[in-house]
């Protein structure tokens, strides 16, 4: 009887499991509308309905600025209201809109606590109304990453966690396993030098660090414009190997 049971409940595991993979797969995933980045990814863009991670490297990078905007602009090309979970008031809606996100799109659940966040990100996965929700979170560990995983492929919303740390110890947590489909790093380099006096647009180096299915690939790209859009800076879209700029950027 006892190995009868487990059998049972093994079996409704499998089909708990199937049926999960199943919706997930019917969402085709959000493309880049870059050749580069969407013939790297599995599907052809970022997978809707899982979890994403996003890093930034830099200076300044606890203040996470280019991987808001990065965040930002893949949240405006999904269609629908995103819920943006966050503990820290720094964030700046107009910055939002830059990268593509009109501020009325967005609805903010603001905690006291960082620990707080996450149960406010798995509870807004499982509103299939929304686009997407964002969380800036310190800790992610395997067994939170996991329940969020569950809960974006259980109702097709995508979550995009942004990692944040106030200390080094907290910055060493996001080198630990989470069950992130994909972990992306965002790193700003230097622009484009202008003929005349004035800003080119920003570049950012973005490396993907972990994908299911795809091997780790590091791009200069373009910062996002008013449509949540990369591009290929226009000096490098002839070259198909960035290595060296890469290095570059790296020095």
């Amino acid at each position: 009887m006892h190995h009868a049971g487990q059998q049972k409940r093994l079996a409704d595991l499998r089909h708990r499991i199937a049926r999960l993979e199943g919706s997930s797969q019917k969402i085709k995933p959000l493309p880049f509308a870059l050749r580069e980045i969407d013939g790297h990814l599995p599907g052809g863009g970022l997978a809707r309905g899982a979890l994403h991670e996003m890093i930034e490297a830099g200076l300044a990078s606890e203040f996470a600025g280019c991987t808001t905007l990065f965040t930002a602009g893949i949240a405006a090309r999904l269609k629908g209201p995103v819920l943006w979970c966050l503990s820290r008031q720094d964030l700046f809606a107009p910055g939002l809109l830059r990268a593509g996100l009109h501020p009325d799109r967005v609805i903010y659940a603001e905690a006291d606590r960082d620990r707080d966040i996450l149960p406010l990100i798995e509870e807004g996965l499982r509103e299939k109304g929304l686009a997407a929700v964002v969380g800036e979170v310190s800790r992610l560990g395997l067994t939170a990453s996991r329940r969020l995983q569950l809960a974006a492929e259980a109702t097709g919303v995508t979550a995009l966690v942004i990692r944040r740390w106030w200390t080094l110890a907290e910055k060493d947590l996001v080198h630990l396993p989470t069950a992130a489909v994909t972990r992306w790093r965002i790193t700003p380099v230097s622009s484009e030098v202008m003929p005349a006096p004035g800003l080119g647009r920003e570049r950012w180096q973005i490396e993907l660090l972990r994908c299911r299915g795809a091997e780790p690939r590091t791009w200069i790209l373009e910062a996002c414009d008013a449509k949540g859009r990369l591009a290929l800076p226009a000096d490098l879209a002839d070259r198909s190997d960035q290595t060296a700029d890469r290095r570059a950027a790296a020095q």
